[in-house]
């Protein structure tokens, strides 16, 4: 695993239901973010990959979910990665200090626009060498 990934987040009105918690689907947003704005750190260019036939799918989310955030609450989402073969696996959780509210391990592999799985592009294997 990788040295973690952290990506500040704010509990918006938007985020929450009627008693101001978060919906719990909205830690999958927050979680995605998280690994977005990690392969774009990494040197990953999204738009070069889908321009050359090939995206990205998650294929597999295990998540627990621990604790509720609230509406203003300040998180962090937490985020590790590592290759599995074709599959890139990420380690991942939504911590409100030093409390872990949501987690969650998510599998992406690369797959053509069509559905067909492929390797994994080299741009994405030498940023995870480097």
């Amino acid at each position: 695993m990788t040295d973690a990934h952290r990506l500040p987040v704010r509990v918006f009105y938007e985020d929450t239901d009627m008693a101001g918690i978060v919906y719990y689907a909205n830690y999958l947003r927050y979680i995605e973010r998280g690994r977005s704005d990690l392969v774009e750190q990494m040197g990953v260019d999204q738009n070069a990959m889908r321009a050359e036939g090939v995206v990205f799918a998650v294929t597999r989310v295990e998540a627990d979910y621990l604790g509720a955030a609230r509406l203003g609450d300040r998180l962090e989402v937490v985020t590790t990665h590592a290759a599995e073969g074709a599959r890139w696996r990420f380690e991942q959780a939504v911590v409100r200090g030093e409390q872990t509210l949501f987690r969650a391990t998510v599998w992406v592999c690369a797959m053509t626009p069509e559905g067909r799985p492929v390797r994994l592009p080299a741009a994405v294997r030498a940023a995870l060498k480097g």
